[in-house]
């Protein structure tokens, strides 16, 4: 019996591999290809949204659960560009009870007069033709996130269907569309006094892996512009679960953001905020620090998430560890005697959390999913505001200085002392890769993509996995007892812990800033522990470890989680196996009568053959593969968990007590 996987702030994703092309072929007119001659009718010219239907991974990116939120993100956006324009203070997003998607806003409504040169409603040539919008001469708006203007005509060619309602001039205008093409005339409905555009689409199951949308990966999406634009109310409701639903609204703008990017941590002072326009830029900064180890900074460019960061970042993090150098070398034997101490930019984002926010008129993002910025001139803005505001409230704050420069000290110092500690442990062979350790169980193969690492749990379960393993390409690599809480502890502690040091040496990739993705050994990193209460926290001590010192691990889908049964019903000859106590009551009908049920303590109880036929063997088992649906969200969750404040983890037991399924006793 396989088992259905629960949802969490981790969820199950597909990860779709980049195409990667072998070489550059350059064909000439009558040229054979595979047989066929290459002439000038093989030269497909695709109008209208064809080209998006034909390759909509250019447009959103990929047709994975990403791309297939990407659609609600360009109809959002433009929703938002209506209220950065001024147009616009309240936006809805509805995920139906038949999976289609509302979006509504009440900004100005799209054009709906009609368009001369094209001969069509205005409305009808932004819902069908590529690069049409009103974003381009900047008298409509002056800034916005979809500059491409390939947005909502995407969301369209790659919709089964999609509605469209209009509201201005008094009158309710309605078109359908089916696949990128108009099925109905632009037709007046009735008479309003309301103003705003109402989509309402369904996603193309031909075109998309999976059409069912995550109302936690529309959710963090939607609280970010919420706190991106002061005054903003966006609500969200998932009709196809009772009560399930959403305001944000938030009017201190960033610096609320910050707040709540620090909740339930220590925090070390007061939301620092600075603002800046230079020309049509706009930068927005707010910072502060907290007393734990890990970072959470957010780059934002005209409310889009610019995840790899890119110029104003960099801006950024120059500026603020320049600012952190010269005062503690303005201030030299005020402040420890660290005078002669140079900070780096990582000394400098321990424990720090911000958000930086420019909006500029002409963005050059790198991809129509605009990931990182590529605007050199945004950088000097960003430095120059940085340093001259924040050298200017240490000066005036001293009390808060001495409290954050301690802070960055003491993170530099650790940077020596975990230096050293690598150095050390590479004497002894632990982080040198061609010096594996000697409790891991290689496998044969030596393809990354091929291979796969299991973290088991004890010696007994380590046993039993080598022996029912495919020696090929399955690595085992047995860990005694619970490792260290990476949460609570800097990376010269974490590297003394010679269980961690094992298993990174086994994964190949180093940690920290050397960390290299490039020589990550096995493509599958699977967790395996028991199905009781102790494997669920290794488990979590391990994702925790994942999450803090090697994210790219997590955000590139190669963590995974097995799912050992928890149950063996046997009867006659037939054997099942349960995962959970709801699976054994269906398949004993409530009655273990006339049936052998064997409940597993352990994975050293089940034999070898046990092992591979229900976790093991790629053919039958079932693995979670862990991802980060809401990166906020589950850095706030390792917090609660993980950190040092009672109070926050008690309550959160309390709240989801009743959610446990199964607890040992």
């Amino acid at each position: 019996m396989k088992r259905k996987a629960s949802k969490s702030f981790f969820s199950i994703l597909g990860v779709q591999k980049p195409y990667k092309a072998d070489a550059l072929v350059e064909y000439k007119a009558g040229q054979k290809m595979d047989g066929k001659t290459y002439r000038a009718e093989d030269i497909q010219v695709l109008e209208g949204l064809d080209a998006v239907r034909r390759r909509p991974g250019m447009y959103i990116g990929s047709t994975s659960i990403k791309g297939l939120h990407h659609l609600v993100y360009e109809a959002v956006d433009n929703s938002v560009d209506e209220a950065l324009a001024g147009h616009c203070n309240s936006i809805s997003v509805i995920i139906n009870k038949n999976g289609s998607v509302t979006v509504q806003d009440n900004g100005r409504g799209i054009p709906v007069d009609m368009h001369t040169k094209l001969n069509m409603p205005a409305l009808q040539v932004v819902m069908t033709k590529l690069h049409a919008g009103g974003k381009f001469d900047k008298k409509s708006y002056k800034v916005s996130g979809g500059l491409h203007g390939v947005g909502i005509s995407v969301t369209n060619a790659l919709s089964e269907w999609l509605d469209v309602e209009v509201r201005r001039d008094g009158k309710i205008f309605f078109q359908r569309y089916e696949r990128g093409a108009p099925v109905t005339e632009l037709i007046e409905k009735g008479e309003t006094t309301e103003t705003g555009t109402k989509i309402t689409f369904m996603a193309d199951a031909n075109i998309f892996e999976t059409v069912s949308f995550h109302y936690e990966t529309l959710v963090s999406r939607l609280r970010d512009l919420a706190f991106l634009n002061p005054g903003l109310k966006i609500t969200i409701a998932d009709e196809r679960e009772e009560d399930k639903k959403a305001e944000y609204l938030y009017q201190g703008g960033i610096k609320d953001f910050v707040k709540y990017l620090n909740k339930n941590k220590n925090v070390l002072h007061d939301v620092i905020f600075f603002s800046k326009e230079k020309g049509d830029t706009q930068v927005e900064v707010a910072l502060q620090y907290n007393d734990s180890y890990a970072d959470n900074v957010l780059s934002f460019v005209n409310n889009i998430n610019t995840i790899e960061g890119g110029s104003h970042l960099t801006g950024f993090k120059t500026a603020l560890t320049r600012c952190f150098n010269q005062y503690i070398e303005k201030n030299k034997g005020k402040n420890n005697g660290n005078g002669e101490l140079k900070l780096t930019s990582e000394d400098v984002w321990e424990g720090l959390s911000a958000v930086v926010s420019v909006k500029i008129p002409e963005p050059q993002f790198e991809g129509q999913t605009k990931t990182k910025l590529g605007n050199s001139e945004v950088k000097g803005i960003v430095d120059s505001m940085v340093n001259d505001a924040f050298s200017s409230y240490l000066e005036e704050n001293p009390s808060v200085a001495r409290a954050i420069v301690n802070k960055t000290v003491n993170a530099a110092k650790a940077r020596e002392a975990a230096r050293k500690a690598r150095e050390l442990t590479r004497r002894k062979n632990y982080l040198d890769s061609m010096s594996l350790p000697g409790k891991l169980s290689d496998c044969s193969n030596r393809d990354p993509a091929q291979c796969e690492i299991y973290i088991v749990e004890g010696d007994s379960a380590g046993g039993s996995a080598k022996q029912a393993r495919s020696r090929e390409n399955q690595a085992i690599l047995p860990l005694r007892g619970k490792i260290l809480n990476v949460e609570k502890a800097r990376l010269h502690k974490i590297l003394s812990s010679n269980e961690i040091v094992t298993m990174i040496t086994a994964l190949g990739t180093s940690i920290g800033e050397e960390f290299d993705m490039k020589k990550l050994r096995y493509h599958k990193i699977i967790i395996m522990t028991d199905a009781d209460v102790d494997g669920a926290h290794i488990r979590t001590l391990l994702l925790t470890f994942f999450y803090r010192y090697m994210k790219p691990l997590v955000e590139n889908g190669y963590v995974y989680i097995a799912q050992p049964p928890l149950y063996r019903v046997k009867k006659g000859k037939e054997i099942n196996y349960c995962f959970n106590e709801e699976e054994l009551k269906v398949l004993t009908g409530g009655s273990e009568e006339g049936k052998e049920v064997q409940r597993y303590k352990g994975l050293g109880e089940m034999d070898p053959e046990q092992l591979w036929d229900t976790t093991m063997n790629p053919a039958t088992r079932t693995l979670l593969q862990v991802t980060v649906e809401d990166a906020i969200g589950a850095d706030q969750i390792f917090t609660i968990l993980m950190g040092d404040q009672v109070e926050p983890r008690r309550l959160f037991i309390e709240q989801n007590a009743k959610k446990v399924v199964n607890l040992d006793v």
